[in-house]
């Protein structure tokens, strides 16, 4: 984040501050990646940040949108998403937002059991719509990622266990008001190691060579997203290596001719955009040690406390008074009644003061969209700078 840190003294905290020139850099890297790939399309993965503002700047840019609930294809299409351009995913798709969905003429759903198909034709024939529709395949891929966010294995709860994968698309092209366009997969989050999407390519490939073996080819390939950022160099590593991303699949996935491509990022595009503004209300001094207490808590980012995970943290205040040479030892922690509310234990700051500014960095992704009023608290302000 590039951000005159002199616009962010008079903010109320705690805010989600975003830097749009970052954002229409990292929209302008992807695309760069993908222009000779004519077949390639790239989908907004809307859980990771709905602002209404930056939905519709990446609308602009011509990219589509994947969501996960009726709320979000809402959303997309008031932001301007195509609906043609649309891919509805999710394990428990209410009969509401399937109708929805037919009713928008959603560009895809990507189905993820043989009972959710069944009611999608139900609902179809009963509007007297088509359902374009890809499967969700589970390979029981590994990914190098925390457990609470590893989508791809065959204990998940999501997708079709890939035994089950022809029978679901006879299944599928038996149905009224069903067509099936394609397959999709997931293999999981904050997926930093090339390898892993490697171990995605080659599962897909044998996946493909079964259904040639049945006569079967299907127009779309759809392989999530999942690519990670730096959380702990975003000023060094802004935008993530798309370079080695998209390679990955131009290098080992053997794609049927005509296939389309589909991906679904959102963290890569959105996570260093933004950062959590926050100020210091106590530093607290005990005998075991000693706590940085802000006006942020887990009601604002909850990611520490849901997975254990590490934002760099900046002194603004320290470093505009000179004081960022002299390092000590804190607990960062907020001001929710739970023992987790910790965003990091032992951690080194500058010499921190009651109203010194912070920044939780890289919280652009699953920040403000996770953020709740647990304690009757306010929902944070939002600035886009």
């Amino acid at each position: 984040m590039r951000i005159d840190t002199t616009q962010l003294a008079g903010l109320p905290t705690p805010a989600y501050v975003y830097d749009k020139a970052l954002l229409s850099e990292t929209l302008a890297a992807i695309k760069a990646e993908i222009r000779d790939n004519a077949n390639y399309h790239v989908h907004y993965a809307i859980k990771a940040n709905d602002n209404p503002d930056i939905l519709a700047a990446i609308a602009r840019e011509g990219f589509g949108a994947d969501c996960v609930s009726g709320g979000e294809i809402s959303a997309a299409l008031a932001a301007g998403f195509p609906a043609s351009e649309i891919a509805y995913a999710g394990v428990g798709k209410a009969d509401w937002e399937i109708r929805l969905a037919l009713d928008a003429g959603i560009g895809m759903f990507n189905v993820e059991s043989r009972e959710e198909l069944e009611v999608i034709s139900q609902l179809a024939t009963e509007t007297q719509t088509e359902a374009r529709v890809s499967l969700r395949i589970n390979p029981d891929v590994k990914a190098d990622t925390h457990a609470h966010i590893t989508t791809g294995r065959a204990e998940n709860k999501f997708g079709i266990a890939y035994e089950e994968m022809i029978p679901t698309i006879r299944l599928a092209c038996q149905l009224p008001n069903i067509t099936c366009v394609g397959l999709h997969f997931h293999i999981g989050s904050q997926l930093l190691d090339m390898r892993d999407f490697e171990n995605l390519c080659l599962r897909i490939n044998e996946l493909q060579d079964l259904l040639d073996e049945q006569s079967i080819c299907l127009g779309n390939i759809d392989v999530g997203g999942g690519l990670g950022v730096s959380y702990t160099d975003p000023d060094g590593q802004p935008i993530p290596d798309f370079a080695s991303y998209f390679a990955t699949f131009r290098n080992h996935l053997r794609l049927r001719p005509g296939q389309q491509l589909h991906f679904e990022l959102g963290r890569a595009v959105v996570a260093q955009m933004g950062s959590l503004l926050t100020r210091v209300l106590y530093v607290k001094h005990t005998a075991a040690k000693d706590f940085v207490i802000l006006d942020a808590g887990m009601t604002e980012l909850i990611r520490p406390a849901l997975y254990g995970a590490l934002h760099k943290i900046d002194n603004i205040s320290a470093a505009e008074r000179g004081d960022a040479d002299q390092r000590h030892s804190y607990d960062v922690v907020g001001p929710i009644c739970e023992s987790s509310d910790v965003f990091a234990r032992d951690y080194i700051l500058p010499r921190t003061e009651r109203g010194d500014l912070l920044m939780l960095r890289s919280a652009g992704a699953y920040g403000q969209t996770m953020a709740s009023t647990y304690n009757h608290r306010p929902l944070p302000h939002t600035f886009i700078l």
